[in-house]
């Protein structure tokens, strides 16, 4: 099977995982790791969206059997950016990891499966990507075995369907009045080298960096 992998940043911590990935399928499989859409030269079996941010036409999606995304919420609910950040923020325990068909509409496209990612509320931003990119490469396996024997669902309840806007770095601040109970969600969520979590006193910045006492 002719498979490529499409990550728009080797930063993001995903990339590592699928590196790993491409490492234990390569004897099986021709895989691509690519972080542009102009970097696809050849039609394929099978193209993934993994933490991409550009936008992938049908001309690029026909030249694959199927474009599939992982959107890490319960669709039809949460579509768009960064669903798991603002679950965690919100409260929630339990996140939802999707993978369905990449359409013009973001989001939009039919279910392959759905995986759920139960959190105990102790875990920091590393642990809780460690359970969702686990996850993630789960899809990917499940993908390339099964796919050409499965059938695929349309979205229910579109009419209840949300969106969550793009996360800025401005997410990030803390409030300096407020309770470190009270932010504690954010606080676990925010990466300390891409996006830290931080406070603003007499006009200073002062990054924060979360950790876990060892035991």
């Amino acid at each position: 099977m002719k498979i490529t992998l499409l990550c728009s940043d080797t930063q993001h911590p995903i990339y590592a995982y699928l590196l790993r990935w491409v490492e234990s399928q390569c004897s099986a499989h021709q895989i691509d790791l690519i972080t542009r859409v102009k970097e696809i030269e050849q039609p394929g079996d099978i193209l993934f969206l993994i933490s991409c941010s550009e936008i992938v036409r049908k001309s690029t999606r026909d030249l694959f059997r199927y474009t599939l995304v992982l959107h890490a919420s319960d669709l039809p609910e949460g579509r768009g950016w960064s669903p798991h950040i603002w679950d965690v923020v919100n409260g929630k325990d339990r996140l939802t990891l999707s993978l369905l068909d990449a359409e013009d509409s973001v989001d939009t496209g039919n279910i392959w499966q759905k995986r759920n990612i139960e959190l105990d509320g102790t875990e920091l931003y590393d642990e809780i990507n460690h359970k969702l990119f686990q996850a993630e490469l789960e899809l990917l396996d499940w993908a390339v075995s099964n796919i050409d024997n499965s059938q695929s669902q349309p979205q229910e309840n579109n009419d209840q369907s949300t969106y969550h806007r793009k996360r800025t770095p401005e997410d990030s601040k803390l409030d300096a009045k407020a309770s470190i109970v009270g932010q504690f969600n954010l606080l676990r969520v925010c990466d300390p080298n891409r996006f830290p979590a931080y406070v603003v006193i007499n006009n200073q910045r002062y990054n924060i960096r979360l950790e876990k006492e060892n035991d």
